[in-house]
């Protein structure tokens, strides 16, 4: 891969990431998404720690499509197992791993156990040469 030498998550992500709440509704995460013309949100604890991610395609899968209420469920319960996220300095191509590993569209990046960023799909491409790009895209659709 060719990035910058030292290239940090912090450098590439896209800052100011919003959280939904774990006890706020599907319905309140989607119309979050709407405004901010999103398709993901990172779920936030009552500590203030990540639950989870939630996208779009959750909502509709996971919840309409299983005949939850989006305006009574809350989003916790699409918080499944531990959330995958990086720190504001590894290297980026720790985000790379993490994203083919688990293969995962956007992480989550903290900085003192507080959310600051994400990292997409699209902050890769703007950072790699498109056959990289291409490569890890690859990886992570498996």
């Amino acid at each position: 891969m060719t990035l910058m030498k030292e290239t940090l998550t912090k450098d590439i992500m896209t800052p100011g990431a919003r959280c939904i709440g774990e006890n706020d509704t599907l319905a309140t995460a989607a119309r979050l998404m709407a405004d901010l013309e999103i398709g993901a949100l990172p779920i936030c604890g009552e500590d203030g720690k990540l639950k989870g991610m939630l996208t779009d395609r959750d909502i509709v899968v996971k919840a309409i499509a299983n005949g939850h209420d989006p305006a009574q469920t809350a989003a916790g319960v699409l918080a499944e197992g531990r959330p995958y996220m990086v720190d504001s300095e590894d290297d980026v191509h720790r985000a790379l791993e993490v994203m083919e590993e688990h293969q995962v569209r956007r992480v989550p990046v903290i900085e003192d156990h507080v959310l600051v960023g994400i990292i997409a799909q699209a902050d890769i491409a703007r950072a790699m040469a498109p056959q990289q790009t291409g490569e890890t895209v690859e990886q992570i659709s498996r």
